[in-house]
């Protein structure tokens, strides 16, 4: 089989003009549309025009051009039919051997701040992937191109024989069934968040391939990081990354932990991640104060881990953080001198990103399962010291109210069962992903040590019983804020006021698991 006849459709014109040229030279008639028509008839190669085939004109605005028996039959037919070739003949239709069409930008369209619903609208391809569709099905005869990175594949297999591999054939039409999947699924997100709809009856979301990973959590798994079409700013897909070598899946994974703690502090914060934990959680009046925090919170953990900050990186965080070894550091930018410091280490990978672009609004989190996902929203939850339940006969000073709230922004990001203690604005221990929640307390007061005293407990979830309270006190921990709820809270509230100590209820958990 011989290529003879090709259609040219194109919104992105990338590289077309070259790619028509040299099949123009292979002695191929090139059919086109619109502004393609137009621009190859404007560098001298030989084109005829859509309406020339169809013998109707391009109407509405162009909405209707395509949509024709003699485009569709030229593509539909199947060359082997007897059939088919028939009906071909019988209404005047021409085989077309080649599609080369991609789409009406509809994901840049949705992306611009100013982008009204009818723009979006009128932006929606309804041709462009029709013709795909109808190529990739007939693909046993039909060469089908959506990616101008193929082009010079097919020109190298046309030069050779006149026509494509059915392998060949076969990835371009997988690749085209893909593309007009992501782009119907972009679409019906947009609609459905329009009309407010969050758990419809089908869900669909598409990723872009960001980078093939060299491994996933273990160097024996593969593994790629894919991004959504439209990467949410403030996100670690959105990050610039300025030095050091391609994340792995581990630090992408600890890296977003870092960010969604980051995300609940609008005062100058620093976050420490390990194995998707906080190890560290400080806030200051700067960045350089917030950093100490941070790592004085537990030096030993900190070691290999990662590390976000919500204000710019100066000169003297980053001589502090030069002095270990850190994994990545992110932050919404580094000054001349921090940069110098800092990309002095060869190992470290250095991110740009600021956090407070990152949406306020609640999104959905999609966790696999086999066979299914579970679809939930993100928990953006906050709380207020007026929403706060005062529940012991002693009332916090102001100081410990604080620290309560603090604690309760770090504990929400923790693996239950979570118990974090703090003083001072960080983070002294961080018990996590305990089987009960006695142990997750026993870690995080033997981290503490001396600290504890005088330290405020969060948990994330309400006492079964009576027994960490017990612990906590006996350590020196003067307040405790947990939501409450137990049946037994009654016993929790005795000890703390047997102890002298402070204990507020939230009437809300965080689970993370």
């Amino acid at each position: 089989m011989t290529i003879k006849r090709a259609l040219i459709s194109v919104s992105d014109k990338t590289g077309i003009v070259p790619f028509a040229r040299e099949l123009a030279g292979l002695g191929v008639e090139i059919i086109s549309t619109g502004g393609t028509y137009n621009l190859l008839k404007e560098k001298g190669i030989p084109v005829t025009g859509i309406s020339e085939v169809t013998g109707f004109p391009e109407i509405m605005d162009g909405r209707v051009k395509t949509l024709h028996p003699a485009v569709h039959g030229g593509l539909l037919a199947v060359r082997a039919s007897d059939k088919h070739r028939e009906q071909m003949e019988q209404n005047g239709i021409g085989y077309i051997d080649l599609v080369a069409v991609n789409l009406y930008p509809f994901a840049a369209t949705i992306a611009k701040p100013d982008a009204t619903y009818e723009e979006a609208v009128e932006n929606i391809d309804i041709g462009g992937p029709t013709m795909l569709r109808s190529a990739a099905k007939n693909h046993a005869d039909v060469t089908v191109i959506v990616d101008a990175a193929d082009y010079e594949q097919v020109l190298i297999e046309m030069k050779a024989t006149a026509d494509t591999t059915l392998e060949t054939r076969k990835r371009l039409a997988a690749k085209v069934f893909r593309h007009t999947a992501a782009y119907d699924a972009l679409i019906g997100e947009y609609l459905t968040a329009q009309v407010g709809e969050v758990f419809p009856e089908s869900f669909t979301v598409t990723y872009e391939k960001a980078q093939d990973l060299r491994y996933g959590e273990n160097p024996h798994q593969k593994a790629a990081f894919y991004r959504k079409a439209l990467a949410s700013q403030g996100t670690i897909a959105a990050a610039e990354q300025l030095h050091g070598k391609e994340l792995s899946y581990n630090n992408i994974n600890d890296a977003n932990a870092a960010l969604q703690i980051l995300s609940d502090f609008s005062e100058p914060a620093v976050v420490a991640v390990k194995h998707m934990n906080p190890c560290g959680v400080g806030i200051g009046s700067d960045i350089d104060q917030a950093y100490e925090k941070a790592y004085a919170a537990d030096p030993i953990s900190i070691f290999g881990g990662i590390i976000a900050a919500n204000r710019p990186i100066g000169k003297e965080t980053a001589e502090r953080m030069s002095k270990i070894f850190l994994e990545i550091i992110i932050a919404p930018d580094y000054t001349e001198e921090a940069l110098a410091i800092l990309q002095g280490k060869k190992n470290i990978r250095l991110l740009k990103l600021d956090i407070t672009t990152a949406t306020k609004e609640s999104q959905l989190a999609v966790t696999s399962v086999n066979g299914g996902a579970l679809i939930q929203e993100t928990d953006k939850h906050q709380i207020t010291a007026d929403e706060l339940t005062i529940v012991t006969e002693r009332k916090p000073s102001e100081a410990e109210l604080k620290q309560l709230l603090f604690a309760w922004k770090v504990v929400k990001h923790v693996k239950s069962n979570a118990i974090v203690l703090a003083c001072d604005n960080m983070t002294v221990g961080v018990g996590a992903g305990q089987m009960n929640r006695v142990g997750a307390a026993k870690i995080a007061l033997e981290q503490a040590g001396e600290k504890a005293k005088g330290a405020i407990m969060a948990s994330d979830a309400f006492f079964p019983m009576s027994d960490t309270l017990e612990l906590a006190a006996q350590a020196g921990v003067t307040a405790v804020i947990h939501p409450g709820g137990s049946v037994k809270d009654a016993d929790s509230i005795r000890v703390a006021n047997e102890y002298g100590m402070v204990m507020v209820t939230t009437g809300i958990r965080h689970f993370k698991h």
